[in-house]
C-alpha cells in the first residue's frame, strides 16, 4: 500500500517546551534531529513491511523542520509553507493508510504543549464533536476513505486518538507530567517502540475504519478572547455566537471546513493585545 505520514513536533520524544519547537530557541536544532530520526523509524519500518510509496508531510509551524538529507532515500517529503491543506497537504484517496507522528493533545486538555493550531484557540468543533489537530486531520483522511492507523506522541495524544478511532495503534513515547514536563523514553528506546508499533499498525490496518466526517459540517472555533473572534469573523460566511467567543462557519464539506479553520486562525493571530 501507499502510506501517508504527517509529522508534528510537540509529541516527539524528549521535547517538552517551547525551547524545543521554536526555531529561535536554543534547543530547536537538536530537536530537529530527534524529529527526523523519529520519522525515519516509522518510514524505514513501513518500507520493510511492504509499503510501496511513502509521502511525509512536515506539519509543524513553518513546516520546514525535517532534515531531508537524513530521511530514507525513497521518501517523498512535502515541506514548507504556505500549504492549502497544512498538516494534511497531499493526502488523497491513493493512500491505504495514514500515520500521525509527534502529535499532541488538543487545546484545553492536559498534555505536553497541548493546543489546537494556535494558542488562542480553546476548542474547535465539527458539529457537536470537539476536535483538535489530530481529530480534524483524521476527518480529512476519512473524507478520502483513508484510515489513520497509528498515532505517536505523548500519553494524552494517544488517549485522544483511542477515543476517536477504534482499534487504532498508539505509540506513547513520553508520559505527560504537566504541559511543559514529561517522563520520556530515550530516542533509542522510542525508536524500538516506533518500529514495533508501525509494523503492528500496518498488519492491523484492516481493523481500522476511516473517521468519516459529516456531509455538511458546522465548524465552530472558540477563541481565548473576543478580539480574536472579531478578527476571525472578518472571513465571509462566519458569525460570532452571541455572548461567546465562538465563531461558526457552515461548510459544504470537511475540506472547506479545514481551509476555513486555517483562515480563521491565521486572522485571529493578528490580535495584538490578549
Amino acid at each position: 500500500m501507499n502510506l501517508y505520514i504527517s509529522v508534528d513536533m510537540e509529541g516527539i520524544t524528549g521535547l517538552v517546551d517551547h525551547t524545543h519547537v521554536d526555531s529561535n530557541k536554543h534547543n530547536y536544532e537538536r530537536s530537529r534531529v530527534i524529529m527526523t530520526d523519529e520519522a525515519n523509524f516509522v518510514i524505514t519500518t513501513a518500507f520493510e513491511q511492504g509499503c510501496k510509496e511513502i509521502v511525509v508531510n512536515d506539519s509543524h509551524s513553518k513546516m520546514n523542520n525535517l532534515l531531508i538529507e537524513r530521511l530514507h532515500p525513497e521518501t517523498q517529503l512535502i515541506t514548507g509553507d504556505v500549504k492549502p491543506f497544512s498538516m494534511v497537504q497531499g493526502l488523497d484517496d491513493t493512500f491505504g493508510g495514514a500515520i500521525f507522528v509527534g502529535y499532541h493533545a488538543r487545546a484545553s486538555l492536559p498534555g505536553v504543549m497541548s493546543h489546537s493550531m494556535i494558542y488562542g484557540v480553546r476548542n474547535m468543533f465539527i458539529n457537536d464533536v470537539v476536535v483538535g489537530e489530530l481529530g480534524f486531520n483524521a476527518y480529512v483522511a476519512g473524507y478520502f476513505d483513508v484510515p489513520v492507523i497509528m498515532v505517536a506522541g505523548d500519553d494524552r495524544a494517544a488517549f485522544e486518538a483511542e477515543q476517536l478511532i477504534p482499534n487504532i495503534t498508539t505509540a506513547v513515547v513520553k508520559q505527560s507530567i504537566s504541559r511543559s514536563a514529561a517522563k520520556s523514553l530515550t530516542p533509542e528506546k522510542a525508536g524500538q517502540l516506533l518500529r514495533e508499533k508501525t509494523a503492528f499498525a500496518i498488519k492491523n490496518r484492516d481493523k481500522v475504519k476511516p473517521l468519516t466526517p459529516p456531509d455538511r459540517p458546522l465548524l465552530g472555533i472558540e477563541f481565548a478572547n473576543y478580539g480574536q473572534a472579531e478578527w476571525a469573523n472578518l472571513m465571509p460566511g462566519t458569525e460570532i455566537v452571541p455572548g461567546t467567543t465562538i465563531v461558526r462557519f457552515q461548510a459544504k464539506n470537511i475540506l472547506e471546513a479545514y481551509q476555513a479553520m486555517l483562515v480563521m486562525t491565521e486572522l485571529a493571530m493578528r490580535t495584538t493585545f490578549c
